[in-house]
């Protein structure tokens, strides 16, 4: 899972060909419309939640969307979606590669659960066995009529599958810290851009 040099195009074909063929982690910890399941979390396992403004009114809840469809999130310059194709669509793999402390990673994920009503847009997906963490992530877009704001929420319930980010946990918590405020920075940024 841990490479010296990024992997080529080809080389990611037939890996998320594989992936494909990849069952999803369980148990299932997270649900997309309430988050966490349990209080309890099974030996080992992180939980990590983030609640981000990002915008005001439904245009910037609009251009969120947009960027959650354009793979914003994952685009923090450390970290992007190598299949940036890949729809929004419960079944779907996202394929994200990460650059870290001169090694690279492709971790594959299948996405779960989506949702996308007029106040409320998102997905959770579950990693494979072909990826570094065991768990779940959930990203989702909050618009409240009320006071017009839009929120990003980031949550995580994880744990490090592969033996290099078992011995390496505290710099692998870091990297998850530092993903939840890049992304929602960027995702920030690209309402900015497309118009709040």
């Amino acid at each position: 899972m841990f490479h010296l040099t990024q992997p080529s195009a080809e080389d990611l074909e037939k890996q998320i060909a594989a992936a494909n063929r990849s069952i999803a982690d369980e148990p299932r910890l997270l649900s997309l419309d309430a988050g966490l399941r349990q209080l309890r979390l099974p030996f080992g396992y992180f939980h990590d939640l983030t609640r981000f403004r990002i915008g005001l009114g439904q245009a910037a809840f609009v251009a969120a969307k947009w960027a959650f469809k354009a793979w914003a999130p994952f685009d923090i310059g450390w970290v992007r979606v190598a299949n940036p194709e890949a729809l929004i669509a419960v079944g779907q793999i996202v394929a994200v590669e990460a650059r870290t402390l001169g090694l690279w990673t492709l971790n594959f994920s299948r996405i779960a659960e989506t949702i996308d009503t007029s106040t409320w847009y998102g997905f959770l997906y579950v990693t494979t066995k072909r990826h570094v963490e065991q768990g779940e992530e959930r990203f989702l877009l909050q618009f409240d009529p009320t006071t017009g704001e839009v929120w990003y929420e980031l949550e995580a319930i994880s744990r490090p599958r592969q033996t290099l980010a078992r011995l390496g946990l505290p710099v692998t918590r870091a990297f998850q810290h530092r993903f939840a405020r890049d992304s929602q920075q960027r995702v920030r940024a690209a309402v900015l851009t497309k118009g709040s």
